[in-house]
């Protein structure tokens, strides 16, 4: 069943080229996050942490292995960031608060597990431990290359609807080159998905692409599509099918804090039909590195 528009599918199949064209021929962003989701190969730098924090609102959010649709809130979203050495960065995404209002129930493999009063629902979402390594760095005439190496842990809770109770693992090669005032970023990579119904795991595609680009001091547009590609012959287990959104916004940087917001436009059903983000991030020196 559709449960995004096709008029917002229409608009986004339009802008996501025409927003990406224009950040290759139009003319640095710092090592660029949030509220983009595609990873830049430069890290935060030695002995420096970054910490993030924001929030999430999507409506019509399609969760396929309990059935459930609905508006959801993620209060307080939280990420740090260490900084190991020059080249490395140590990431946790630590899994949200999340309350999904129900406005709609189907039958899926997880119903009968589900322990829902009412109309609502809320759990912790699963947590990300990742390792950022840059090897090779920008010049003149190269984009800057990086890997990154990532795992999803299950905490979200399997009887909120909310979680699968399955690990993830990513692997991500990862490009960026600034011309001018902008900053390009590609992601390409893999996933194994945990079966969250049992049997094998399931592999999926992982694509990125964003700019970022300057218009004034400290002042940053962003944009990004974003997703994943579900490489299976056969229909992919109830939770690891393809998904992808375009996310677009503005981010302000004065001094180590920056304050960003951005919409969020789905392309599957398992994204928001529409949502925004909104956050901060703070970056400073902890630690010196032998």
């Amino acid at each position: 069943m559709e449960r995004h528009t096709t008029l917002w599918r229409r608009l986004v199949c339009v802008c996501a080229p025409a927003i990406l064209s224009w950040g290759l021929f139009a003319a640095p962003g710092a090592a660029q996050q949030r509220p983009l989701v595609t990873e830049d190969p430069e890290t935060i730098g030695s002995g420096n942490i970054l910490i993030e924090a924001g929030a999430d609102y999507g409506r019509d959010v399609f969760y396929p292995a309990s059935g459930l649709t609905g508006n959801r809130l993620r209060l307080p979203t939280l990420g740090l960031s260490i900084g190991l050495s020059s080249i490395a960065e140590l990431q946790f995404d630590t899994g949200p608060h999340t309350r999904l209002s129900i406005t709609e129930r189907e039958d899926a493999p997880f119903t009968n597990d589900l322990e829902i009063d009412g109309t609502s629902t809320r759990s912790f979402d699963d947590t990300l431990v990742g390792l950022k390594m840059r090897l090779v760095g920008e010049g003149p005439d190269r984009p800057a290359f990086g890997v990154r190496l990532a795992t999803r842990l299950s905490t979200a809770s399997k009887s909120s609807g909310l979680g699968l109770a399955t690990t993830d693992f990513l692997v991500q090669a990862l490009a960026a080159k600034t011309t001018q005032s902008t900053r390009v970023v590609g992601n390409v990579g893999v996933a194994w998905l945990g079966n969250p119904v049992g049997g094998e795991q399931n592999t999926a595609f992982l694509y990125g692409a964003s700019l970022a680009n300057a218009v004034a001091p400290g002042l940053e547009i962003v944009g990004e599509l974003n997703g994943r590609f579900d490489t299976g012959e056969t229909p992919a287990p109830a939770g690891t099918e393809s998904r992808s959104a375009l996310r677009a916004g503005l981010r302000h940087t004065h001094g180590p804090g920056r304050i960003d917001g951005g919409i969020i436009l789905g392309l599957t059903d398992n994204e928001p039909g529409f949502g925004f983000t909104i956050g901060y991030t703070y970056v400073f020196h902890a630690f010196a590195v032998p």
